[in-house]
C-alpha cells in the first residue's frame, strides 16, 4: 500500500524549494463586491490586500503585452508570435541599444501599456478604494520574469514613504499566469508581523542607500516558521491585487514548461491631496536610486540572472 505524504508538494517553487500544498492558500477574490465600496475598504484595511479580476479590460491587458513583447522580440529576447511570450533564450539588446535605461523607459512608456495600467480603469478603481482622487506614479515597474527568475518576499514601505503616506501598490497581470509561471504570492497575515514592520518604521528615508527588507532566509520555512501560508492563484489578463506598504509579498519562481515569460507590472497610487515623492512624477524620473529606469531589473537583458528586491 502507498504512503500518504503528510505535505503534498503543489506547482510552485519559491527560490528553488517545492511549496507543500498546505502552505498555499487562495486569495479572497472579491470581485463580487466590487460596487460595495465600504466594504472592499474594510477588506483592504483588515487584510492588507485586494484582490479583484478584470477590473482593466482583457484586451486592453493583452494590447500592453503584445506591445510590451514585441519590442522583447525586436531585440531577439522573444519569439513570434509576440503576444506569446515565449523567450528565445538570445538577446541582441546590450548590441542594437545604446542605453538600456533609455530602452526600458521607451518600453514602460508604450501608448498601450500606459492606457492598461494608468488609464480610466485603473484610476476610477484606486480612487474609489481610496475614497477620494487617486494619482498614481508615473515611474512604472515593469516585470517581465523569464524562466529561473522570482522575487523574494518583501516589503514597499521603505521605498516609497518620502511623499504620501497612504500609499497603494496595484500589481496588474498582463496576461494570463498559472502558478507554474511564477505570480505575486502574499504571506497572509503577514500585515500584522509588527516585529518586522516596526524597524521598517525607523529606516532613515533620506539615505541614498536603498534599505534591504527582504527576507533572505529560506522562503518556504520561514513561512511556516509564521504559521502564514502563501496566498496566490491562477491569475488571467487585467487582473488586479492591490497591496498596502505593509504587507509581505514576492512571486514564486518561474517554472514554465514552456519558456514563457510572466509578464505583470506594478504602480504605486496615492491620493492626489498629498504630496508625490519626486523620485516618481515626471518626464524623467530618477526612481529609487536615482539611475531611472536603468536600475530597473526589466532594463537587463532577458538573458541575464537578476535578483529582485
Amino acid at each position: 500500500m502507498a504512503r500518504h505524504h503528510p505535505n503534498p508538494i503543489s506547482e510552485a517553487m519559491a527560490q528553488g524549494t517545492p511549496v507543500p500544498t498546505d502552505l498555499l492558500g487562495d486569495l479572497t477574490d472579491c470581485t463580487s463586491q466590487v460596487d460595495q465600496a465600504n466594504i472592499l475598504r474594510q477588506r483592504l484595511a483588515e487584510d492588507g490586500y485586494l484582490f479583484l479580476r478584470g477590473v482593466v479590460p482583457r484586451d486592453q491587458a493583452m494590447a500592453a503585452r503584445q506591445e510590451v513583447f514585441q519590442r522583447l522580440s525586436e531585440v531577439g529576447e522573444i519569439q513570434e508570435p509576440a503576444l506569446s511570450g515565449i523567450a528565445t533564450g538570445t538577446s541582441h539588446r546590450k548590441t542594437r541599444c545604446k542605453d538600456l535605461g533609455s530602452f526600458w523607459q521607451s518600453v514602460c512608456t508604450g501608448a498601450a501599456l500606459r492606457e492598461a495600467t494608468h488609464g480610466a480603469q485603473m484610476e476610477a478603481t484606486m480612487s474609489m478604494l481610496l475614497d477620494e482622487p487617486a494619482t498614481a506614479h508615473d515611474f512604472l515597474f515593469l516585470r517581465p520574469g523569464r524562466p529561473g527568475v522570482s522575487t523574494r518576499l518583501h516589503y514597499d514601505f521603505p521605498f516609497f514613504a518620502r511623499g504620501s503616506q497612504r500609499i497603494y501598490t496595484a500589481w496588474l497581470a498582463l496576461g494570463d499566469i498559472t502558478i507554474r509561471e511564477g505570480p505575486l504570492m502574499i504571506a497572509e497575515g503577514s500585515n500584522a508581523f509588527e516585529d518586522l514592520i516596526e524597524p521598517i518604521r525607523k529606516i532613515d528615508y533620506e539615505s541614498s542607500s536603498s534599505p534591504n527588507v527582504q527576507i533572505m532566509e529560506d522562503t518556504v520555512k520561514f513561512i511556516r516558521n509564521r504559521h502564514s501560508r502563501f496566498l496566490t492563484g491562477d491569475f488571467r489578463a487585467g487582473d488586479l491585487i492591490v497591496f498596502d506598504m505593509f504587507t509581505l509579498h514576492g512571486t514564486f519562481d518561474n517554472c514554465s514548461p514552456d519558456n514563457r515569460v510572466r509578464l505583470s507590472c506594478d504602480v504605486r497610487w496615492q491620493p492626489t491631496s498629498d504630496p508625490v515623492d519626486p523620485r516618481y512624477r515626471g518626464d524623467h524620473p530618477a526612481g529609487t536610486t536615482g539611475a531611472g529606469y536603468g536600475e530597473l531589473n526589466g532594463a537587463k537583458p532577458l538573458t541575464e540572472d537578476w535578483h529582485a528586491r
